[in-house]
């Protein structure tokens, strides 16, 4: 029987650690119940982490100790938990303090309570923090706090969270291997030329013409390596903080996202990742209540791309007008035929919230698919690419090794 790991709190707020058996998780819910325990969180054991990545992502956040976007995860999870348990929010926050390990994040929170018992809403205590809770999280839970349903807007906010870290802890599992593969292979190459390549030029030194014209090449390349090293680094480090202060300009922002989406197959991957971004944040502020327009608004906030953020501007104001939303997101030459049909049916049928939902899954498999064919191919292209440097490295060193024979003495 599998063997989950529990937080759980008891009515006093006391927090509780362990480990149960049990068939799921549900069935670990309903034995914490029946100890008079809230269940917070529940992971099968030796299973909390996702992959390489969550762990690299973890080590640096530990290292770094900023509030990642697990951390906002995980804290929405267990604040919806908690609610769904019938304990007030300062409580609730309360016990979210000690379940907390950051100590930077316990601050946040723990100034949030302060204003909440203070008489502010929840959401404009989370207002104070947006390097922590965007335009959309803090405008779902006002929502939420509006309508008298906190509750279910939370455990969305989860759901949709929990999808996006997915997405993304994907994207960057996927190119860990390719990077490491660039090191590697950079690195052996650089080997290659500053240490192994001078060794052999002390050898041929004095042959003069007699060498051939590939290792004299391949000679002249590892000496100027070794020579104008710092040239090179120092050029490459300031044309990359030219490129890093031009991109955070908005006109510099705007012609490299222009040149992303232009690239080939790169280009269909981006705006696919847009559309199931675009489709789950619409699905999720509709369904919890925001109005479409305010939802359109906070939906260019999130969308990564700035030339399809900008393209959202003629959306809302065209719905503005009255047109439904289908049509102007067609115009914009960003969404797919078949996302737009769903959209459009969605509408029709009053369910838009569950058609742009359906749309988002739809395409976070098509992305996850791409990504996994692209690396299909890009890592067999790069062990290629890498095998052909070294051996033209190689058959230069043997052609003059072999060329010593024909020299005349």
């Amino acid at each position: 029987m599998p063997v989950f790991s529990y937080k759980a709190t008891d009515y006093n707020g006391k927090i509780v650690k362990g480990y149960l058996e049990a068939t799921d998780d549900k069935g670990v819910v309903t034995k914490l119940d029946a100890l008079g325990y809230i269940p917070i969180r529940i992971s099968p054991t030796g299973k909390e982490k996702k992959g390489f990545q969550s762990d690299v992502s973890e080590i640096f956040s530990s290292v770094f100790r900023r509030v990642s976007g697990k951390d906002v995860m995980l804290f929405t999870q267990d604040l919806a938990t908690l609610l769904d348990a019938g304990l007030p929010v300062d409580r609730a926050l309360s016990i979210l303090i000690e379940v907390t390990e950051k100590d930077k994040f316990k601050e946040i929170i723990r100034d949030i309570l302060k204003s909440v018992q203070g008489g502010s809403y929840l959401s404009e205590a989370m207002g104070k923090y947006p390097q922590v809770f965007s335009k959309f999280y803090v405008n779902m839970i006002r929502a939420g706090e509006a309508g008298g349903i906190l509750e279910p807007v939370l455990v969305r906010l989860g759901i949709f969270l929990e999808n996006s870290q997915d997405l993304k802890d994907y994207i960057i599992s996927a190119m860990v291997y390719p990077i490491f593969l660039v090191f590697v292979g950079g690195g052996s190459i650089i080997v290659l030329l500053t240490f192994v390549i001078p060794q052999f030029s002390i050898i041929f030194s004095d042959l003069g013409a007699a060498v051939p014209l590939a290792t004299r090449i391949l000679l002249g390349v590892s000496e100027f390596i070794r020579n104008y090293w710092w040239i090179m680094a120092g050029s490459l480090a300031f044309l990359s903080y030219l490129f890093y202060k031009y991109s955070h300009t908005s006109e510099g922002r705007l012609m490299v996202d222009k040149q992303k989406i232009q690239l080939p197959v790169i280009g269909d991957l981006i705006k696919k990742i847009e559309v199931a971004r675009f489709s789950r944040t619409l699905g999720t502020l509709i369904r919890s209540g925001v109005p479409i327009l305010q939802a359109l608004t906070l939906v260019k906030d999130i969308i990564g791309n700035r030339v399809i953020a900008s393209s959202i501007d003629d959306v809302r104001e065209k719905v503005q007008k009255g047109d439904r939303l289908a049509k102007p997101l067609s115009n914009t030459g960003v969404f797919p035929s078949l996302a737009i049909q769903m959209i459009t049916v969605g509408e029709e049928t009053g369910r838009l919230d569950d058609m742009l939902l359906k749309v988002a899954e739809n395409y976070e498999k098509v992305v996850k698919a791409m990504i996994k064919r692209f690396i299909s191919f890009l890592e067999p292209a790069m062990i290629l690419i890498m095998g052909l440097i070294v051996g033209a490295i190689v058959i230069s060193m043997l052609m003059a090794i072999f060329s010593i024979n024909e020299i005349p003495f």
